[in-house]
């Protein structure tokens, strides 16, 4: 069997080097590189364990004669033709497979959407993508290069909020503050830390500890409420207006960073895809068969969906995830 696998995240890649145990498998990857979205970061939770030494296992599972891969390759249609399915691709290309899994993934919410945090206005307002790029580079510096004195984490940004057209909860916003407070602490012990948030959703296994964690052990501030609006200072920092809603009382703050806690979305190929293929759901995200027992298989027989195309999940979700599609596949021959 041919099988095509669009996307070289942990998802695409999981489920591929299964389904190549006895069969041909090729993979389209839009980016240059495979593992785009895990190689950006730094470390992961809740262990706090090598995001690059986690892409190195999964990238390490590409050398299969099995498997052929394709990137800068975008995927621009899928459609069936008979009992086979033709991937067509934006360099011109034309393959037909026996089936098709796919696994498009997510991108950031656009923080520029959200005028009044400032947002591309202010150089002291920055997302938790750059901030995790920094910590990895182990330089987290304000715009003037220095090392900031007093930083603010605001999180859903683009998520849980009718404003930005996204009401659902991304689901790894709040464990991802938790583990990036911590760690500029780690680095800069005498930094100043607040995480604002409406309510702060540890629902994984040693996520908790983390919370209590970075409280006790390293004095982050968590502060329940919502920031209104960021603006520049004289002294190029940022100032906060914002409202506690645990005491209901306004306040205003100045720090070095703000740094926007942005959702996940779905990203443009699988919006893209799922209205080719009339299996888009809500937030462009792609519908399963059935969310109970039929998650990994879509309407379509020989399509099949791995990860977050179809909602924010992270890395260990996303892996077990593919594996299930991957079965899935394997138990419709």
């Amino acid at each position: 069997m041919n099988i095509a696998v669009i996307g070289a995240g942990p998802a695409g890649i999981e489920a591929a080097s299964i389904l190549a145990s006895g069969h041909s498998v090729t993979i389209f990857e839009k980016e240059s590189a495979p593992l785009a979205n895990i190689r950006d970061k730094a470390l992961l939770f809740p262990d706090f364990s090598s995001a690059s030494d986690l892409a190195d296992r999964l990238e390490a599972k590409l050398k299969n004669d099995n498997i052929v891969l394709h990137t800068a390759t975008e995927v621009l249609n899928v459609q069936q033709d008979g009992g086979k399915w033709i991937v067509e691709t934006a360099i011109g290309g034309r393959m037909t497979f026996d089936f098709v899994i796919m696994a498009t993934g997510y991108k950031t919410f656009d923080a520029r959407k959200k005028e009044e945090l400032g947002y591309g206005i202010y150089k002291g307002v920055i997302t938790s993508v750059e901030l995790e790029r920094m910590i990895k580079e182990n330089s987290i510096l304000n715009n003037m290069n220095e090392t900031p004195k007093q930083i603010v984490f605001l999180q859903c940004v683009g998520s849980r909020d009718e404003k930005s057209g996204n009401n659902y909860c991304s689901k790894v916003c709040c464990v991802t503050a938790v583990k990036q407070a911590i760690e500029v602490k780690r680095q800069h012990p005498s930094t100043d830390v607040y995480v604002y948030y409406m309510d702060l959703r540890m629902w994984g296994e040693g996520f908790e500890e983390m919370y209590r964690e970075a409280q006790e052990t390293y004095g982050v501030n968590f502060v329940r409420g919502r920031i209104s609006e960021a603006s520049g200072t004289f002294d190029k920092r940022v100032q906060i207006k914002a409202e506690d809603t645990l005491l209901g009382t306004p306040l205003t703050m100045n720090c070095d960073l703000l740094v926007l806690m942005v959702g996940m979305c779905a990203s443009e190929g699988t919006a893209g895809l799922g209205r080719k293929l009339g299996i888009d759901g809500m937030y462009g995200f792609v519908d399963s068969k059935s969310p109970h027992l039929d998650d990994n298989a879509s309407k379509l027989p020989g399509l099949f969906l791995a990860g977050s195309c179809k909602r924010p999940m992270c890395i260990s979700d996303t892996v077990n995830d593919a594996r299930s599609a991957a079965v899935t596949l394997l138990r419709s021959l």
